[in-house]
């Protein structure tokens, strides 16, 4: 059983939402990203995606591309990021860890010995942005083969034919994009949010994880009673962005931030709301 399995059944059965924490690997600079890491397990994160570096994250808003940006000063690789999550294995061996990116430099790398270095490593899951299921076979089997979670996104005008197509290529967990455009963008439509879960939850068993407009403790808390993750990516990076120039001060407050919506969440769950 993968430790994404295990984390979701875990949860469950103690009737909580996971929360899947995202940040990009060597923002603002490599020295920061483990003990990031570290930080926001700390803080109540059950899984993380690790965002890889990209020259064009077409899917990501601004402070997601500033990210890439600021890490890819320091030349920030595929490897480099596997060689992070390796380190970050050293004291952690139950987080799961996704890696999130987009094809390019999986490709560079060959899908192969990419899979092979990333499970060595401790990655858990791939979510690559840009790879439909259609063309996702070679990458799929490389990844199955090593014992990788294959994540896919769920977009909010997916038919149902979709739907089922993506669900049938994905494990772990599947990842629903609660709105249209890029990440960072517009606010969250919660009765929206819950309709479109319902309908993927029929044609899968996997967790549905939502993600893309959570920002603070109550949007966190919402989401968290209707899916199975709540995922948070920019409002994350935004904090490391402020202390870019304080870089020490970045683990405390990227953990500050989920922890209050770590509570949130788990104060929904036990008032019954």
């Amino acid at each position: 059983m993968s430790r994404i399995q295990t984390t979701f059944e875990r949860l469950r059965g103690d009737g909580r939402t996971a929360l899947v924490g995202f940040v990009t690997a060597g923002d603002p600079n490599p020295g920061v990203t483990v003990p990031l890491m570290h930080a926001m397990v700390e803080a109540g994160t059950n899984v993380i995606e690790l965002g890889v570096p990209f020259s064009d994250p077409m899917a990501d808003g601004p402070v997601i591309q500033a990210a890439s940006e600021r890490a890819l000063t320091h030349h920030v690789s595929l490897r480099q990021v596997i060689a992070l999550v390796r380190e970050f294995r050293s004291r952690d061996a139950h987080t799961p860890v996704v890696l999130m990116g987009y094809l390019n430099p999986i490709e560079v790398m060959g899908y192969g010995e990419f899979a092979a270095a990333a499970a060595e490593a401790g990655v858990d899951g791939v979510l690559t942005v840009d790879l439909p299921p259609e063309e996702c076979h070679d990458l799929l089997q490389a990844l199955r083969e090593q014992g990788l979670d294959s994540i896919f996104l769920i977009a909010p005008t997916s038919s149902p034919e979709r739907i089922a197509r993506i669900c049938a290529a994905a494990a772990g967990f599947v990842y629903y994009v609660s709105l249209k455009g890029v990440t960072g963008a517009a606010t969250l439509d919660a009765d929206a949010v819950a309709a479109k879960v319902a309908e993927i939850r029929r044609a899968t068993e996997l967790p549905i994880g939502v993600g893309f407009g959570i920002r603070d403790a109550a949007s966190a808390a919402r989401i968290g009673g209707l899916a199975d993750a709540v995922i948070v990516g920019s409002a994350l990076v935004q904090q490391v962005a402020a202390n870019v120039e304080r870089p020490d001060a970045i683990p405390r407050a990227v953990a500050t931030l989920l922890g209050d919506m770590r509570r949130a969440m788990d104060q929904k769950v036990a008032s019954g709301e």
